[in-house]
């Protein structure tokens, strides 16, 4: 099967129309998505960037954390992700362990990561200390969105999953990162778990847009990984996290009314089975052969 191939014209996300939305002060979308039919379903419905994070390694793998989830992982959902997406801008995560060794081992994943799965740009975490890597991958032509604030990938560095930037220092240091990362090229900076103050502040301080996830309203973008949208996780949500659907409850109503109704067999029903009217079985000759 090939590759769908993205939209022509206005209508398609790129990161001119990202940074025409924060010049305008008008906000944008983003999402998570890791198969076919939600990136149809958010592409439909006007999402302006679709991720494919390495949340994918909590949310539909199963892991405890990010950490685990392969470059070849996340090319294989990319790739059903990318066949459902024409207009949102599509971002890949590189996951962890593809961008810390060297910048030639970067460019080497992000180039296999973008040719193998159609991503139009590529998202990693971390600050100043990543801008060898970003300006590397801008010269190669791939656009890079980075991360800062709570970086999951740097969860037992930081403790657990904690809100980063709540202290002077701090705060500095993460407005400081964010204008490194933007003088190395990248086109957009997601901000996790911050306070709402710095994430203004931030978003004020930099031209490129900045996407929000627990960092408040302020930013020119929001962010949400659609299993928490949707309620479709297995643990407490997070306190950023609104779900918008109670997906899971209609999910489990939907197989336990399944379940009940082949015990009680009323499914398949004769409208829902196939009919040969003229057909005649011998019964005896099919008896004669048992």
């Amino acid at each position: 099967m090939s590759l769908t191939p993205p939209l022509a014209g206005a209508d398609k996300v790129t990161p001119h129309t990202l940074l025409a939305h924060k010049r305008a002060g008008n906000a944008f979308t983003a999402l998570t998505a890791y198969d076919y039919p939600t990136a149809r379903l958010a592409d439909d419905a006007g999402i302006d960037l679709l991720l494919v994070g390495d949340s994918l390694a909590m949310a539909v793998l199963g892991h405890s954390d990010t950490l685990s989830v392969t470059v070849d992982e996340m090319i294989h959902h990319a790739k059903a992700v990318r066949r459902g997406t024409r207009r949102a801008l599509l971002v890949v995560d590189m996951p962890f362990g593809s961008y810390h060794v060297s910048v030639e081992n970067t460019l080497r994943n992000a180039i296999r990561i973008v040719k193998e799965s159609g991503a139009e740009a590529i998202k990693l975490e971390g600050g100043a200390a990543q801008t060898a890597n970003i300006r590397a991958l801008t010269d190669a032509q791939i656009p890079v969105v980075a991360h800062i604030g709570l970086t999951p990938q740097s969860l037992h560095a930081m403790g657990g999953y904690r809100v980063q930037g709540r202290t002077r220092a701090a705060a500095l240091q993460l407005a400081d990162d964010a204008l490194a990362l933007e003088a190395a090229g990248a086109i957009a900076i997601v901000l996790e778990g911050i306070p709402r103050e710095l994430a203004t502040h931030i978003t004020s301080l930099v031209t490129i847009p900045t996407i929000g996830i627990g960092a408040g309203p302020d930013t020119d973008g929001q962010i949400l990984v659609v299993h928490d949208l949707l309620q479709l996780t297995f643990t407490s949500p997070a306190k950023f996290v609104r779900p918008f659907a109670d997906a899971g409850t209609l999910i489990r109503e939907a197989l336990a009314n399944y379940r009940d109704a082949v015990h009680a067999r009323t499914f398949p029903a004769d409208a829902e089975s196939y009919h040969a009217p003229r057909l005649e079985l011998d019964t005896e000759a099919l008896a004669a052969t048992r």
